[in-house]
C-alpha cells in the first residue's frame, strides 16, 4: 500500500470534510497537500500546482512567508498565550488594534478580535442587536443581506449568507434575516436594462423590503464589497452609492463584510475604498494575518461603541467573547502581515500586475463556453454557459463546473468552482509571468471541457 492511499484512506476513515459532497469524498478521496512554496502548493506525490484562489481566498503572500513564521516563533516563546476577558490584555492584540484603526477605511472607535469571518460577522448581529437594545429601539433587529451572499457558516452567519445549500437541512435562516437581489447584471438585468437602470432598480426593491417589514424593524444590511462564493461578482455601476442612499432614508445601518476585499484583494487596501463605501461596521479576517493564524476582527464606529458601552453599564458587563480573541501569536502575526504590505508596498504591486490579470481574464470570455467575465485588481470570475448567444446555463446535473475543476487540477492549478462558475482570486505576490501561466493552464482545462461538451 503506497503513502498516498494510506493518508487518503486515514483521512476518508477519521476526517469530516466541510463544503463537501461526502458520498463522492467517500469514492474518490482527498487532493492532500503537503508543502507550499509562493503561489504554488505540492501534493505529497511531488506535484505542483499553481494556489488560483489563495487556498480560501486568503493566503495573500503565498505559501512559505519566512517573516511570519519568525513572528509567530517570537511570540510563542514570549507569550504563547493570553486573553482579553475581564480588562486583560497583551501588547500584540493592543497594537494591532490600533493598526487596524489606522489604516481603517472610515472612522473607528473600537476593534473586536475573532477567530474567523464567520465569528466576525455571528458577532454584527449580537452587537447590532445589543446597540438597539441600549437605544430602546427592541424591534429594530431585521438583517437583510442578498441571494448568494456569503458571510460565514456560524448559526447567525450562515443566516446572513444567501445561499439554499448551506440553509438546507439546518432549519435556517433565522427568521430576522431577510435576502434582496443578487447584483449580477449578466443573468439578472433585464433585455437592454443598463447596469445604472439595474441598479437603480435593485435600491428600489431594496426600499420596497424596508417599507413592506416597517424601518422600525430593520437594523443593518451587510454586503461583500466583491461577492466572493457566490461568483467572484462585481456590483454594476452606480449600485452601491444608490443602496447607501436607501439605508440612510431609513436608519438603517451598513456593515461591510471585508472578509475577502480587505488588504489590497480590490487593488485598495479596502474594498470600502474601491466603491466608495461608508459602512458603520466592517468585518475582516483571511488576508489580515495571509491565513498564517486564525485572527479575524470587527471594526465598528463610536455611535455603535456607544450603544453597545450603554448596554454594557445597564447590564454590568459587555458579556460576548472568545477564548481565542486578540490571541498574542495570531495577533504578532497580522500585525508583522500588514507591516510586510506596507514595507513591500503589495497594493502597488497589485494595482502594477492586475491589468495584465483583468486582460487574461476578459480575454477568455473568447471561448465559446464563456459567458461572461467580470473581475477587479485580482480577484474575478467567469461563468460557463451551453450557449453564448441565449446565455442557456448548463444544467447543473451536467456536472460541468466540477467537470472543469478537476481538469484544471490534472492541469496543475487549483481553482474554485462555484456551480457554472469558475472564481480566480491568487496569492497578491503574484507576477506577470505567474499569472499568464494561470491562464495558460486553465485555457487548456477550458478546451479539454469543452471537447467532453461537445461529445455530449
Amino acid at each position: 500500500m503506497t503513502e498516498r492511499t494510506t493518508a487518503a484512506e486515514r483521512d476518508i476513515a477519521h476526517v469530516l470534510h466541510p463544503f463537501t459532497n461526502l458520498v463522492q469524498h467517500k469514492e474518490k478521496g482527498p487532493l492532500v497537500i503537503d508543502r507550499g512554496e509562493g503561489i504554488y502548493v505540492y501534493g505529497e506525490d511531488g506535484r505542483q500546482y499553481i494556489e488560483g484562489v489563495a487556498g480560501l481566498w486568503c493566503t495573500a503572500l503565498g505559501f512559505n512567508e519566512e517573516e511570519l513564521v519568525q513572528a509567530a516563533t517570537d511570540q510563542m516563546r514570549k507569550l504563547p498565550y493570553y486573553h482579553f476577558f475581564h480588562s486583560k490584555a497583551s501588547m500584540p492584540g493592543i497594537d494591532l488594534a490600533e493598526k487596524l484603526k489606522g489604516i481603517a477605511p472610515v472612522p473607528i472607535s473600537k476593534v473586536f478580535f475573532v477567530n474567523s469571518g464567520s465569528e466576525a460577522n455571528d458577532t454584527v448581529v449580537k452587537l447590532v442587536w445589543y446597540y438597539n437594545n441600549a437605544r430602546g429601539r427592541p424591534q429594530k433587529k431585521k438583517f437583510i443581506s442578498r441571494v448568494n451572499a456569503y458571510h460565514g457558516i456560524t448559526l447567525a452567519s450562515t443566516s446572513l449568507t444567501g445561499i439554499a445549500k448551506v440553509h438546507a437541512e439546518f432549519d435556517l435562516p433565522l427568521p430576522q434575516m431577510m435576502h434582496t437581489d443578487f447584483p449580477y447584471h449578466y443573468r439578472n438585468a433585464k433585455d437592454g436594462e443598463s447596469e445604472e437602470a439595474y441598479a437603480s432598480r435593485l435600491a428600489d426593491n431594496l426600499e420596497q423590503m424596508i417599507l413592506r417589514e416597517g424601518p422600525e424593524t430593520v437594523a443593518a444590511f451587510i454586503a461583500e464589497p466583491v461577492m466572493g462564493a457566490g461568483g467572484a461578482v462585481i456590483p454594476p455601476a452606480t449600485y452601491y452609492d444608490k443602496i447607501q442612499a436607501v439605508l440612510r432614508r431609513h436608519d438603517v445601518l451598513f456593515i461591510a463584510d471585508e472578509v475577502i476585499c480587505g488588504f489590497g484583494r480590490t487593488g485598495n487596501m479596502w474594498g470600502c475604498q474601491t466603491f466608495s463605501l461608508k459602512p458603520d461596521i466592517i468585518t475582516c479576517a483571511k488576508a489580515l494575518s495571509s491565513a498564517y493564524q486564525p485572527i479575524a476582527a470587527v471594526l465598528i464606529s463610536d455611535e455603535i461603541y456607544q450603544g453597545v458601552e450603554e448596554g454594557s453599564r445597564k447590564v454590568g458587563v459587555f458579556a460576548h467573547g472568545f477564548t481565542y480573541s486578540g490571541h498574542p501569536v495570531a495577533a504578532a502575526v497580522a500585525l508583522r502581515t500588514l507591516e510586510i504590505y506596507e514595507e513591500r508596498r503589495l497594493i502597488d504591486h497589485v494595482q502594477a500586475v492586475s491589468p495584465r490579470f483583468l486582460k487574461r481574464l476578459a480575454g477568455l470570455g473568447e471561448h465559446p463556453l464563456v459567458g461572461n467575465t467580470r473581475g477587479v485588481g485580482l480577484i474575478g470570475g467567469i461563468e460557463l454557459v451551453a450557449d453564448k448567444a441565449t446565455k442557456k446555463a448548463f444544467d447543473p446535473a451536467q456536472m460541468v463546473g466540477p467537470y472543469i475543476s478537476e481538469r484544471c487540477v490534472e492541469h496543475g492549478v487549483i481553482l474554485r468552482n462555484i456551480e457554472n462558475n469558475m472564481a480566480f482570486c491568487p496569492p497578491l505576490i503574484i507576477t506577470e509571468p505567474q499569472i499568464d501561466d494561470l491562464f495558460d493552464r486553465f485555457e487548456q482545462a477550458l478546451d479539454d471541457t469543452h471537447k467532453w461538451v461537445k461529445r455530449g
